[in-house]
């Protein structure tokens, strides 16, 4: 189970004075049998670049899915608990990224099963723990204040330790040029 996350949303009153619009746990997270030890929950999207200031709706509604919306981004934060490798071995990575409206990221005969491909620029920061960005042939152990710069390529995480890792992503729309 996910570490709950306190999403605090700033914003202004009525006569302009900045304030605290929301706060509390976020409540846009994503468990699933099909990927198991694996919880996202999404803080914050935008439909538009430039992004739409004075929000004052909670954006996150609707089914969680892995893309950010077209021309927008996606702010979550994914917690990856240990990986038992005879479970792993088990699951379907096409039949768990369907349920995120992915299933045709996945790599098909990838050496782990939840090897996908973004169509998005994501940032990422590795927040606690550590965990193996697996590419198409290498992999980089990745610790708590290191950060990632993925630009659409194929990749996978697993952890491999014995401690939940979390990581802050920002998933940016794109396109290939």
């Amino acid at each position: 189970m996910g570490r709950k996350i306190r999403r605090v949303v700033t914003g202004h009153d009525e006569n302009g004075v900045a304030t605290v619009i929301m706060d509390g746990e976020a409540d846009c997270i994503l468990q699933r049998p099909n990927r198991p030890g694996v919880t996202l929950t999404n803080l914050w999207q935008s439909t538009k670049t430039p992004a739409a200031m004075e929000r004052h709706d909670d954006p996150m509604t609707g089914p969680l899915i892995l893309h950010p919306p077209k021309n927008g981004s996606v702010f979550r934060i994914v917690q990856f608990d240990p990986e038992n490798p005879d479970e792993l071995a088990k699951l379907d990575g096409k039949s768990a990224f369907s349920e995120m409206g992915a299933g045709a990221n996945i790599v098909e005969g990838a050496r782990h099963p939840f090897m996908h491909r973004t169509d998005s620029l994501d940032y990422a920061v590795v927040l606690t723990g550590e965990i193996y960005m697996m590419m198409d042939e290498d992999e980089y152990l990745v610790k708590a204040g290191d950060v990632i710069v993925q630009q659409g390529t194929n990749h996978a995480w697993s952890n491999r330790g014995t401690e939940p890792c979390q990581i802050a992503f920002i998933l940016i729309d794109a396109e290939k040029d």
